[in-house]
């Protein structure tokens, strides 16, 4: 027992003494903890509502008043013509569209029912069935309230659903798309994370020192293995995501793989500066995962980004992922051109730069 208990003790001070393993045990559990705890809800609040009321009425007029006075949307158009509605819903200004037709007050007083419409953004499923779930619950209180002002027995309101992109609310339309960038991530920081630090464990490195190739010949040769796999990783997806789930294409590929090639480099880039700093794989792998699942949840894979406090969603700019997203399930779903997207393309340029040139800078630091 005292052999085993020295043995203990000896083991926790190997492991405290060393700066980076005092890192990796403080570090990353409170960074994550801050992270999820913020970025990590699907409570959906201050929803962007753009309002169509055609009816002059004092019900319209009371029910436009519950939504706007409701915490979980926020009116920010109003709109006076259909031809207002495509846009708004298109550049994401409004989330949800009430239509509130020209009779709706009348028929309410003539025949005891009205017929009211909300158009949602279905391309974030998640987001729109909740927002549904809110505005269902606002239509029950004032039929509640109408119904007992005047004596009806049914619902006077009847709310008409049409969801834009997604007309099914199918969650697989929104999720599948999303997993083409998430397996891709993966897959690619993991190969060029382990690349360097594969070499320096097993001995092979110094090899690497003692031959004619410069630095930047080398850290081309362990870049390119990854964006190989990468590229092949997110075809394999794609065509599964098209050909076996049945989500709908209606983009161009060129405008995707265009997306998925700025993505790949900028993992790339992630992947080669976590190699180039770690010493042995064991490292190589800490690092990737405190990168990984932080890009994760800030990408709005799963939850939206505009729910994210603000210094939350300051950090998801530095996150490759998050722009891809926009790509992939644009290109998906919405067959968004190639112009629509540069918004999107120059980030991942710009990261891909950063990260590039960065690990290029410290893997010739590590060799002299």
């Amino acid at each position: 027992m005292f052999r085993l208990i020295a043995l203990i003790h000896k083991e926790f001070l190997a492991l405290l003494k060393d700066p980076r393993s005092r890192f990796v045990i403080i570090a990353p559990p409170i960074i994550q903890l801050l992270v999820f705890g913020y970025a990590a809800t699907f409570d959906v609040t201050d929803v962007p509502l753009a309002v169509y009321n055609e009816s002059s009425g004092e019900a319209s007029r009371e029910l436009v008043a519950r939504f706007e006075g409701s915490a979980n949307f926020r009116r920010v158009a109003t709109i006076t013509e259909d031809q207002q509605i495509v846009p708004l819903v298109d550049s994401r200004t409004a989330l949800v569209v009430l239509h509130i037709g020209r009779t709706f007050s009348r028929d309410l007083h003539r025949d005891g029912q009205g017929t009211i419409q909300i158009i949602l953004d279905g391309r974030d499923s998640n987001t729109a069935l909740i927002t549904l779930g809110y505005a269902r619950q606002i239509v029950k209180q004032f039929n509640a309230t109408w119904a007992a002002q005047h004596g009806l027995g049914a619902s006077p309101a009847q709310l008409e659903v049409r969801s834009w992109y997604n007309p099914n609310q199918q969650s697989r339309w929104f999720i599948v798309p999303g997993i083409v960038g998430l397996l891709t991530l993966v897959v690619t920081l993991l190969v060029t994370a382990l690349s360097v630090a594969r070499e320096r464990e097993q001995g092979t490195f110094d090899q690497l020192l003692v031959t004619p190739y410069r630095p930047w010949e080398i850290l081309v040769g362990k870049a390119t293995p990854g964006f190989i796999i990468g590229i092949a990783e997110a075809t394999v997806i794609i065509v599964a995501t098209i050909y076996w789930f049945q989500v709908p294409f209606h983009g161009s590929l060129l405008t995707l793989y265009c997306g998925v090639v700025l993505f790949v480099l900028a993992v790339i880039g992630i992947g080669l500066m976590i190699s180039s700093l770690a010493v042995t794989q064991q490292q190589a792998l800490l690092g990737a995962f405190l990168f990984l699942v932080p890009a994760i949840i800030l990408s709005g894979f799963s939850t939206p980004i505009a729910n994210m406090p603000p210094w939350v969603q300051t950090l998801t700019y530095l996150d490759p992922l998050r722009y891809f997203m926009i790509v992939v399930r644009g290109t998906f779903l919405e067959g968004t051109p190639f112009h629509l997207l540069i918004e999107q393309f120059w980030p991942m340029v710009l990261i891909a730069s950063a990260t590039l040139t960065s690990a290029g800078w410290l893997f010739r630091r590590r060799m002299y």
